[in-house]
This record gives C-alpha cells, structure tokens and sequence, in this order.
C-alpha cells in the first residue's frame, strides 16, 4: 500500500471499514432464544457470545460467577505468608504504583490486610524521585517500622534485586503485578525471588486482570464475600487500565459500577460531585470523570494523596480531598496541551516513517504517556514521547493494536537502560545520545510487521437512520459496561444528506444526517473537524456512528456521536 508522506498525517477519511455481517437465520435464532432483538443478537454473535448460554453468561451479574481465587497461581501461598506475619505480631507495608490501577489496588490491599487482621501502612513511588516499579526506598521504609512483609500490588514483576534485598533485611515478599514478567534465552518467564508471586501472565488461562484485579482475588481469598465491598475500587482499575472487559473482567467492571451507584463510599460520592459524574454510572463517566483525576495527583505531585483519598470515611476530608485532585488535574491539561503542541509540531517539522520518536527538553514527565496515546491516535503509528534531562531520556510509549510494543523494546533492549509495560504501552529511559539510533531501529522493526498502518472501522451492522430509536439505544445499554475488548456498538448508514455542518468547540464537527430527505438526526464528530472540506460538496455520505442518548434541558434527543465520515461508496462487508 502507500504509505502515509512524511509530514502528513492519515486523514480520518483514510480508513479500513467492514461490517461484521452474520448468518440472518442464525441471528434469528438467538434473538428468539434470549429475547433480544436481531440487532443486539448480531453486536453479540460478531464478538463471539454465539449459543443461548453463552449470552446469559455474558448479561449475568451474578458474582457467584466469580472464579475461586485460590484458583490462582501462587494465591495459597500469598494467603500462608500474610497469616504467618499476622501470627507474628510484625505490621505489613503495601507498595503500590501511581497511576490509577496502582493507586486503587494499594487502597484495597491496605484495607483488606486491616480488616484481616495485620496492621498496615502503604509507600507509593513518586514518579520523579523513584520511577516505576518495585522501589528500594520501600524496604528501607519497612525496616523502619518494624515490617515483616512487603505486599506489592501492580508493580513487581521485574524487581529482582529490590526482592532480594527485601529477604537480607529479613522480611518476607508478597509480589501481586501483572505486568510482562521477564524472560530467559529459553523463553521462559524469570521470577524475583519472593515468597510468593501472584500474576495471571505467568500462567496461560489465567484471565488477564488488571492489578486492582488480582489484588480483589487476594482480598476475596483472605476475607470471602466480605471483598465484595472492593468491587467499586477494582472496577476503577480495571476500566483505568485496558484489560479486556469480559469474563472475570466484566464481573468486576459491572458490579463495581453498580457498588458505585447503589452505595458508593465516600470518597467516590465526593469525586463524583466535583467531576459532575451525577445520575447513572457509566464506563465513561469513570473513564473520563473519575479515573483522570486519580491518576493526577501521580502524574504531577504524590500518588499517595489518592490512596489517602480513598481510604477516607469522613465526608469532609473527602470532599476537600476531590477538590484538590479536581484542582491538579485541571493543572495536568494545561501541562498536556503544552506539551502535545510542542510535539506536534516537531512531528510535522521532521516527518516520520515506521515509528514516531519525539523528544523535548524538560518536557513534564507525568503527561507524556497521555500525549503519547493522543499522537498515537493522530498518526496511526506506535508512539515514544521522552523527557530529555542531561544526558538521559525518560518516556512514555504507546501503541496500534497492530503492533506489540513490549516485543518490540524486548528486541532493542540493548539500546534502553530500562523499560517495562503491556503490548500497547509502556515505559523506558534511554541515554539521549541514543535517541536516533533507537528511533531509526524502531521504525524499520515497525515497517517490517504492520502492512497496513490504516485504523480499522469494525461496524456491527449497518442500518437505515429509520432503524434508529431510543428502545434500540436503551437495549445497547445490556452490553455496558464497555471497556477494551468490548467496544461501544458501532453502526454503519449508507447515502446519507449532510445538513448545515459547522465546526464547534475545538475542532469538533457538528452536523445533522438525514435519509432521503426524512428522519434528520443530529449528529457530532469529535476532533472531526478535517474531515469537513472532504464532505461538504458530497452529494451523499456514509457514517459510522454510535447512537446515543444526549440529555439537555430542553430534554432528551437521540445523537449519533461519529467515529467516521465519508463521501458514499459503499461499505466493505468483512470476508
């Protein structure tokens, strides 16, 4: 194919569409047999929920579905050593990480141990003093206070030497992470020398669990039903933290939810006031109300202030405690926006070919990650944005789902002092010297693996704008929560008229849709605002959209937020 110019990003226009087309008589079938309707019976058979079991498997919320946590390697273990240290008299340390999975798998473990019975304190890393990972400064910390174990939750996996120097100091390690362990010439995952090791990756089957995951499944194994209470708290990180949302997953996701809604704890009330989060809880009121501010405080100052929040019962201190995060995270987008420019530009100056590089002196550390995914985004191209200070570069990555990152840094780890991460992110520190060398090595690893660098449009079905109505939207609702792996449905509409289209905001396209010349819509475009020069001399178009209830004062209207737009052609039924 050809690729995208240098300098030039992929427009929105230049995207891959299918729709995911399944057998009609089959679609019957299991809409009779669950009672859904074909639409929803489609969305389902296309994500791979196929037979009548399986559909109620996937809708129920019945936490008796969850699977026994001594099921995980390594968990009876970890259960033996926190009851040895409880017997022993000696307190507990929880080390936990910064950003938003960290911060709520340290709450949960600090509380669950507690209430256990062994006395508790927590360390969280400072993202600038410490980095990431499993931190010496913790051991010299539990020394101090007289620990007989360490407890780390969404860090540890790659901590050989802070594990080892953990035991000469006589105390016991307990890693929970689930992190990418590290591998030997064999293949096979190398392990810090801990008491025990909970992590779902070093055991295939295991479901993929976020780090407030696995530190549920130890909190159900010391305390049973009574973890219940943590479902809200593991439902924040396993949104925050991209693991798919399905089976074990989906669980925790949808009865966390519900937790937060029915009978939130204090501190999510609070949150959710000062992020305007009221009425329905939803993934995306948490995703983009609730989880940015948690992850703030690490991003710019001390993650411990949002431990500290979550563990608060009184409702004061909680909701002093929601402004200030309130307060940070607003502080973070101004420091985003600055840097996302700077980067920007030197992107379009410079071009890019396989992989995009970009580096700046002194640029904040705690928002590269967040520019890395929106360049990312932009540009279609796997994404490193480092912070240059002295001779040293520090970064964040991020990645196409066409191509899996830890694999690639694995390759070129000779040029890296450190890295660590997941197939779509990660992050690494290099010496700045290296920049260009590591940036032309990527590029030909990424141009070596991914064809095609176009995103790709998965469309459930497509649809008349007639087919459109608020019952069909309330039905989509029995797929929420949405998350990685479980998208929001995606619908397709062919020969549309475009009527009175403006741009809005910043950079926003505003429009409606109508369908010869009947059942107008309005409809919004996010960032969309390019595609408008390609559609406005179009005498019909196709949409991808996901309808949407929107709710003004003025009442509630039916809207169809855009994922793509183009001047009519056809869609491309998938193979």
């Amino acid at each position: 194919m050809d690729r995208p110019r240098r300098n030039e990003p992929p427009p929105l226009m230049d995207r891959l569409w299918i729709v995911q087309r399944a057998d009609k008589d089959y679609v019957e079938y299991l809409a009779k047999a669950s009672g859904i309707s074909g639409a929803l019976a489609g969305i389902l058979i296309n994500r791979g929920i196929k037979t009548p079991q399986a559909v109620r498997d996937f809708f129920s919320a019945d936490l008796g579905g969850l699977m026994d946590p001594l099921g995980l390697k390594g968990m009876a273990g970890a259960v033996r050593i926190i009851t040895r240290t409880k017997s022993s008299g000696r307190p507990a340390l929880v080390h936990g990480d910064y950003d938003a999975d960290g911060i709520a798998s340290a709450a949960i473990m600090v509380d669950s141990l507690r209430r256990f019975g062994l006395p508790a304190d927590y360390f969280i890393p400072n993202r600038f003093d410490h980095g990431y990972g499993f931190h010496e400064e913790a051991v010299w910390r539990a020394k101090r206070m007289g620990a007989g174990l360490i407890v780390t939750t969404d860090c540890g996996i790659t901590a050989f030497e802070t594990a080892r120097l953990a035991r000469e100091n006589g105390i016991e390690v307990v890693i929970t992470d689930h992190h990418e362990p590290a591998r030997g010439a064999d293949g096979n995952p190398l392990i810090p020398e801990a008491g025990a090791v909970v992590n779902p990756k070093l055991s295939p089957g295991e479901p993929e669990l976020s780090g407030t995951g696995v530190a549920f499944k130890l909190a159900q194994a010391l305390l049973g039903d009574d973890a219940h209470a943590y479902l809200d708290l593991a439902a924040l990180g396993t949104l925050a933290d991209l693991v798919p949302v399905s089976g074990e997953n989906r669980l925790i996701a949808k009865a966390g939810l519900e937790l937060m809604e029915r009978n939130a704890r204090v501190p999510i009330k609070a949150l959710r006031e000062v992020a305007g989060c009221q009425g329905r809880v939803t993934w995306r009121s948490v995703c983009f109300g609730l989880i940015p501010r948690l992850n703030a405080p690490g991003r710019l100052e001390d993650a411990s202030k949002g431990v500290n929040f979550l563990l608060s019962t009184g409702q004061e201190e909680a909701w002093k405690a929601a402004q200030e995060l309130d307060r940070i995270n607003k502080e973070r987008q101004r420091l985003e926006e600055s840097v996302y420019t700077e980067a920007r530009a030197a992107i379009e100056r410079d071009g890019f070919e396989g992989a995009i590089v970009v580096s700046g002196a002194g640029w904040h550390k705690g928002v590269l990650g967040i520019v890395a995914s929106k360049m990312t985004e932009r540009y279609r191209r796997p994404c490193i944005v480092l912070s240059v200070e002295a001779d040293e570069a520090r970064g964040s990555a991020r990645s196409i789902p066409q191509f899996n990152l830890y694999e690639g840094l694995n390759e070129l780890g000779d040029m890296l002092i450190a890295f660590g991460g997941h197939r779509q992110a990660a992050g690494l520190r290099m010496k700045a010297g290296m920049i260009g060398q590591f940036r032309s090595a990527l590029s030909k690893l990424v141009l070596e693996r991914v064809p095609d660098f176009r995103a790709t449009l998965r469309i459930d079905a497509d649809v008349t704008l007639r087919d459109l109505g608020m019952d069909l939207v309330k039905e989509m609702r029995m797929l929420e929560p949405y998350g990685f792996g479980n998208p929001e449905p995606l619908f397709g509409a062919k020969g549309l008229e475009v009527l009175n289209p403006r741009v809005v905001g910043k950079g926003h396209l505003k429009l409606k849709l109508s369908q010869k010349g009947l059942f107008p819509m309005d409809a919004i475009g996010f960032d969309m605002a390019g595609v408008m020069r390609h559609i406005e001399d179009a005498a019909a178009v196709d949409a991808a959209f996901t309808p949407v209830i929107n709710e003004w004062e003025r009442g509630r209207t039916l809207q169809l937020n855009l994922k793509g737009l183009r001047p009519s052609g056809g869609l491309r039924p998938a193979v």
